[in-house]
């Protein structure tokens, strides 16, 4: 009989598609895979430990998770991730429950660490995070219409509140035949939308390359597949090339869809974060992607509290986002990072105050979500269904304009059956807050 083994997958999609991979992994080698943690007889946490919220949400899982030994099926419990990676003593010390640990640079142990836990072993594994393989086959966990493809590990940019470096090595960019290659094998599955992942997207190639790649590897994957819908997240405004916008105005495959992290737009606070550009170049790079690619839609995250930011610090990016009018965007308070420059800055600020300006630059942007959204009121959109809510009796789903997870929804009702993973053309009729709804008025050919 064979071994059923249950996963649980914390923080990014990045970290999503390691779960994937180690799942395939784990099929190759045997292993049964459960959705249900209660039937697991071992269970794999894919921790993330990037800002303390997360830390703690991996510590709680790993927690709860450890109770099924003592009233499931659960014998063993495996802790993979960056957590793992980055406090991996600590975690063996203070977390008994856990039966192994498996770096970020280990991922293609998995199966092994299931069977030494089963032979009453602990097992440890940290391989050379950045001489580790790149990619490798998945099982998707994503509905079967959408799937992520992540096109590098680690970063360069040493941003100084950040610990990715630390736990994920420096800039390793895929080559770009394998990414064609597995694009296509997700093609053939019937992925209808590729979303473009990395910790700096917009930095692909320049490792391998030596210059940026991102617009040559889109094209490479739309000659090589038929899917509709490429999607960036993840780009930063430094980095965007001429080439990369040109590619967006003109191929309709890639939508016209960004993500453009700026984390602030005060240019004291930017210096001391050490990114590459001021507010110059984040006002430049809006502009120009707003002039040249007609509709284009824009997603930001900010950081509210870091060491040093002062009130009129503060007031800057508020100003910003309010004359910026980001289609989409995100906000996060400063987290005090081990290892990080910005940890050790002398001027660090209170939790209440970074909270406080959190709730402001939040309801900033909830202002302005709303009047975008009105705008689109009586316009027809075309909307990747995701489903039913069966309850509401209404279908759901997004526009290019909303990536997954993240941004807003499209709620509608048709006249016509609707599947998941169908194109519709849906007219908007009403806009909730970060939502849309409307009805389906075409049906189009799937």
């Amino acid at each position: 009989m064979t071994t059923k083994v249950g996963f649980v997958s914390l923080g990014c999609v990045k970290n999503l598609v390691d779960t994937e991979v180690m799942l395939r992994e784990l099929y190759e080698n045997g292993f049964e895979i459960t959705p249900e943690e209660g039937e697991a007889e071992i269970l794999v946490v894919n921790t993330c430990g990037f800002i303390d919220p997360a830390k703690r949400e991996s510590i709680d899982t790993i927690l709860d998770l450890a109770r099924l030994k003592e009233d499931g099926k659960c014998k063993y419990l495996i802790a993979t991730g960056c957590l793992v990676e980055r406090y991996r003593e600590q975690v063996m010390e203070e977390l008994p429950e856990v039966d192994a640990l498996v770096g970020v640079g280990s991922l293609v142990h998995i199966a092994d660490a299931c069977r030494a836990v089963m032979r009453g072993e602990k097992y440890i594994s940290f391989d050379d995070k950045e001489s580790s393989p790149l990619g490798g086959e998945r099982i998707l966990t994503t509905p079967s219409y959408t799937a992520y493809l992540k096109i590098a590990e680690g970063c360069d940019n040493r941003c100084t509140y950040c610990a990715i470096p630390l736990i994920r090595g420096r800039l390793r960019s895929r080559p770009m035949e394998d990414l064609v290659a597995e694009a296509k094998d997700l093609a053939a599955m019937g992925v209808k939308e590729l979303n473009l992942i990395a910790q700096d997207t917009s930095r692909y190639g320049l490792d391998l390359y030596g210059e940026y790649r991102l617009a040559d590897l889109v094209r490479a994957i739309c000659r090589e597949t038929d899917i509709p819908w490429i999607r960036l997240l993840y780009c930063y405004p430094d980095k965007i090339t001429d080439d990369l916008v040109r590619e967006m105005r003109e191929n309709p495959r890639l939508l016209s869809y960004m993500d453009i992290p700026i984390q602030h737009y005060s240019d004291r606070v930017l210096a001391r974060m050490n990114r590459h550009g001021g507010s110059s170049v984040i006002r430049d790079a809006v502009a120009r992607l707003r002039r040249e690619v007609p509709g284009v839609v824009l997603r930001t995250t900010a950081m509210v509290g870091f060491p040093g930011e002062t009130e009129e610090d503060f007031e800057q990016l508020c100003a910003f986002v309010k004359e910026a009018k980001f289609d989409h965007f995100g906000a996060f308070t400063y987290s005090p990072e081990e290892g990080t420059a910005a940890a050790e800055f002398p001027d660090q600020i209170d939790e209440q105050t970074k909270q406080d300006r959190y709730d402001i630059l939040m309801q900033t942007q909830l202002t302005v979500t709303e009047e975008l959204n009105e705008k689109k009121i009586g316009k027809t959109i075309r909307v990747l269904c995701e489903g039913l809510d069966t309850v509401a009796e209404v279908f759901y789903g997004r526009s290019f304009a909303d990536a997954p997870d993240v941004d807003g929804k499209v709620y509608f009702k048709s006249s016509f059956p609707v599947n998941e993973g169908d194109f519709v053309d849906v007219l908007i009729e009403e806009a909730l807050d970060y939502d849309l709804v409307g009805r389906a008025v075409t049906p189009i050919e799937n």
